[in-house]
């Protein structure tokens, strides 16, 4: 009587096991890039209604800290909106790889109580703002391309980002490229030392600085400046146009770039030749090893990274950001196949 009784407990147990191991929930990990966490959120939450076996634990800790974790191998996949350097790809265990997601922009926002009209900025002088060379709002050079815009003789209150950040690296990319005073006395980066100006974490954090503070000037992804409902500059771009960043304009300043998309896929967006192009765009990546040292997880990190080349991107849009281009996506396709 034991004997049976102990042997259908443990025919239970194995049953129980094996439900329990069926009903199991695979947890996948990243963490990084603050610029596509709208998009990344929205992707997470719908592919859950997908596939119920696997979740996603996203930290949006900027692509600073997002690249620090994947490369010590504390999450499954990092993020970030700056391509890692050859150093940076050699000092990791394994062979990471960037799986571009979508493109976004980068807005100049402001906090001007009165101003209604958008302000128009050249390179020049978005670039003498941060310099800390333009200094009061109605300084001619703003006035001069802001005719009939009431500027306030008011000192102009900077805010950047205070973590590692890879829209600030889209950001003073940027501004290398128009400012050799910017390139040599500042340089571009993840963080950089400012040459002065107020700090705030994420994009959330320098949209809410901004947001907060009267007379501030700051950049941030544009979603963030959208859902805050802070107004951002038209920008004078390459071809003398200035130009509003839209999805339109965004996919514009990849047009060129993508025609010659290297295999590694580490390019930049930034002050792209073309009469719509928007000059402050970047990709934003992924970071995956292409070996994989759990073989479910990567597994379903794949499958995943399928269903948002498909069916994630037609999403990109209606949280403002481009979706990628038809000849990167058949890039990205192949590059995500050798995923092991």
């Amino acid at each position: 009587m034991f004997n049976k009784m102990r042997s259908s407990i443990l025919v239970l147990s194995a049953l129980c096991a094996m439900v329990g191991a069926a009903g199991a929930e695979t947890l996948i990990n990243g963490a990084g890039a603050t610029f596509p966490y709208p998009i990344y959120s929205k992707w997470f939450s719908e592919y859950a209604k997908i596939d119920k076996s696997v979740k996603f634990n996203y930290q949006s800790i900027g692509s600073g800290g997002g690249i620090k974790q994947i490369s010590a191998q504390t999450v499954d996949f990092g993020a970030s909106d700056k391509f890692l350097t050859d150093a940076e790809l050699k000092a990791a265990p394994g062979k990471l790889i960037h799986i571009p997601t979508v493109m976004g922009a980068v807005v100049v926002t402001y906090n001007l109580p009165g101003v209604k009209t958008p302000l128009k900025l050249t390179a020049d002088e978005v670039a003498g703002i941060y310099l800390g060379k333009i200094t009061i709002w109605n300084d001619p050079r703003i006035g001069t391309n802001n005719p009939g815009v009431n500027l306030p003789a008011k000192p102009i209150i900077l805010v950047h980002r205070s973590d590692g950040s890879g829209t600030t690296a889209i950001f003073t990319d940027y501004l290398s490229n128009v400012s050799p005073e910017w390139k040599s006395k500042v340089g571009m980066g993840t963080s950089v030392k400012w040459p002065a100006g107020l700090g705030g974490k994420g994009n959330e954090g320098v949209a809410g600085q901004v947001k907060n503070t009267e007379y501030s000037v700051g950049y941030v992804e544009l979603a963030y400046a959208m859902e805050n409902k802070l107004p951002f500059a038209t920008l004078k771009n390459r071809d003398g146009q200035y130009v509003a960043p839209t999805i339109k304009s965004t996919t514009a300043a990849a047009a060129g770039a993508a025609k010659h998309m290297p295999a590694d896929y580490r390019i930049s967006l930034v002050n792209q030749p073309g009469k719509e192009a928007y000059p402050i765009a970047g990709f934003t990546w992924l970071l995956v090893y292409e070996q994989q040292k759990d073989a479910v997880k990567g597994k379903k990190l794949v499958e995943f990274l399928k269903w948002e080349l498909k069916s994630g991107q037609k999403m990109a849009s209606s949280l403002l950001y481009a979706p990628l281009p038809e000849n990167v996506v058949k890039m990205v396709e192949k590059s995500i196949a050798g995923i092991k």
